[in-house]
């Protein structure tokens, strides 16, 4: 029996990238909690209700690249985070891979968009105040991954 409890349940307003996003989270959830194979678990994200208005292409690119880079992915954000990974919340854990992911592979997208889609999520699927841990650790990070842009950023 699959236990999976993070249920995307995309609103209206949400866009295509913010829905892969969701789902991807589900996806990272149920991976956490019973280890299956990325496409097993995209086999069954693509059957959740409202996957067709989600973009799909970067929805499997997520998910993947975060299952198969966990490791290094972890290493990067392990010197931002005050406790053994072990110890957070399976919601909060998947966020900051995907984010981690995304600052670490899309370049294209603004540092502060991964961030704000990170902390959107864990407000949306997290803690009360997962969401302040979340952004702290990403912004730590981005610092490290993207030191232009975010001295850019400050500097503007």
């Amino acid at each position: 029996m699959k236990t999976t409890s993070v249920h995307a349940n995309p609103s209206k307003n949400r866009s295509p990238r913010h829905r892969s996003r969701e789902f991807a989270l589900q996806g990272l959830y149920e991976w956490l909690l019973n280890r299956d194979d990325a496409p097993v678990i995209i086999e069954h994200i693509r059957q959740a209700h409202g996957f067709d208005k989600a973009d799909t292409g970067h929805f499997v690119t997520l998910l993947s690249g975060s299952i198969h880079q966990a490791d290094k992915l972890r290493e990067e954000l392990a010197p931002h985070i005050d406790r053994p990974l072990e110890e957070l919340s399976p919601v909060e854990h998947a966020i900051l891979l995907l984010g981690a992911f995304e600052l670490s592979n899309h370049i294209e997208i603004p540092y502060r968009v991964v961030i704000n889609e990170a902390v959107e999520l864990t407000k949306s699927f997290g803690g009360i105040d997962g969401h302040k841990f979340v952004n702290g650790v990403l912004d730590k990070l981005a610092a490290k991954l993207r030191p232009v842009e975010v001295e850019a950023d400050r500097k503007a």
